[in-house]
């Protein structure tokens, strides 16, 4: 394969017609641009200067080749500018798992800042709730004494406190918090995964203030369990990001002694940590979460 750099040396001497100028315009010296010349011309096997007086000529040789190493350098040129905007994040690819809640409410935002500020980066969104994935970037539900990856840095974001939704005419609707215990006899419309993080961080709660709930209707997910709520069928527990705008004749009460909190966080591959753009995701999910009315500290979380 022929030296580029003395290739370079070869267009800039055919350019200029002058060693003296080529060495000035490359950095090098002139007797350093002379022994790249005639080592392109060893490696190559061509003549491709002549003396005339005292400087050189090109010959045909010299100049086809330098003719036709240009779409080499402009090849070049344009893969050192994608090595300067991969470094600065602004090409390539950053894939962000979320779940539904988080993914309703913070995504929007997220994937509209991101593509402003990093228009040719390639957003993948994966919801790991119901695919099996491993993103660049994971905002998730942690379960309780969860232990994380060593190849991940975890950042908390919001600990997420639940709501029940009942009815206006339901006595609890006037209510400005209900005690968790005072739901025992309710019957609850469900409304996650039998196995999933939500779920077991509200069964905890209940068991905690002493019961089970009484499920009628087994839903999967928070927003199919709302309407049903409405027909009068039972009441339904919900953290305050899984709500959104509820229907009219809906309403939010806080649930207290005890409150079941989600903890929210997110996870970065550290070998994807210092890149520009995940660590502005990091900065937009924490800008975000601020928004949220129910946001409580790491110090209070369950």
């Amino acid at each position: 394969m022929l030296d580029v750099p003395r290739l370079r040396v070869l267009r800039a001497v055919v350019a200029t017609g002058s060693i003296r100028a080529s060495a000035e315009a490359l950095g090098y010296t002139p007797s350093a641009v002379s022994q790249q010349l005639a080592s392109l011309q060893r490696e190559t096997g061509l003549r491709l200067f002549e003396r005339v007086g005292r400087g050189i000529e090109p010959t045909q040789a010299g100049r086809t080749l330098a003719t036709e190493s240009e779409p080499l350098f402009q090849a070049l040129s344009r893969v050192e500018g994608v090595v300067g905007d991969l470094r600065a994040g602004r090409v390539g690819s950053l894939s962000i798992g979320y779940f539904g809640s988080a993914g309703a409410t913070w995504l929007p935002a997220l994937v509209a800042a991101l593509r402003t500020e990093f228009p040719e980066l390639r957003l993948d969104l994966r919801m790991t709730d119901i695919v099996d994935a491993e993103p660049d970037i994971d905002i998730f539900v942690e379960y309780p004494d969860t232990e994380h990856s060593p190849l991940v840095d975890v950042h908390w974001l919001i600990d997420d406190p639940y709501l029940a939704v009942v009815r206006d005419d339901d006595p609890l609707a006037q209510r400005a918090e209900v005690p968790l215990a005072e739901l025992a006899e309710r019957s609850w419309v469900d409304n996650d995964i039998v196995e999933g993080a939500c779920r077991q961080v509200l069964l905890a709660a209940c068991a905690e203030a002493g019961f089970a709930p009484r499920f009628v209707v087994e839903t999967h997910d928070y927003q199919t369990a709302i309407p049903f709520v409405a027909t009068g069928i039972g009441i339904t527990v919900i953290p305050g990001l899984g709500i959104g705008y509820l229907p009219a004749g809906l309403r939010s009460v806080p649930v207290v002694s005890p409150t079941p909190r989600r903890r929210i966080s997110v996870a970065v591959k550290k070998s994807i940590a210092e890149h520009p753009a995940a660590e502005r995701t990091v900065e937009l999910l924490h800008a975000l979460t601020l928004e949220q009315p129910y946001r409580a500290s790491p110090s209070r979380a369950r």
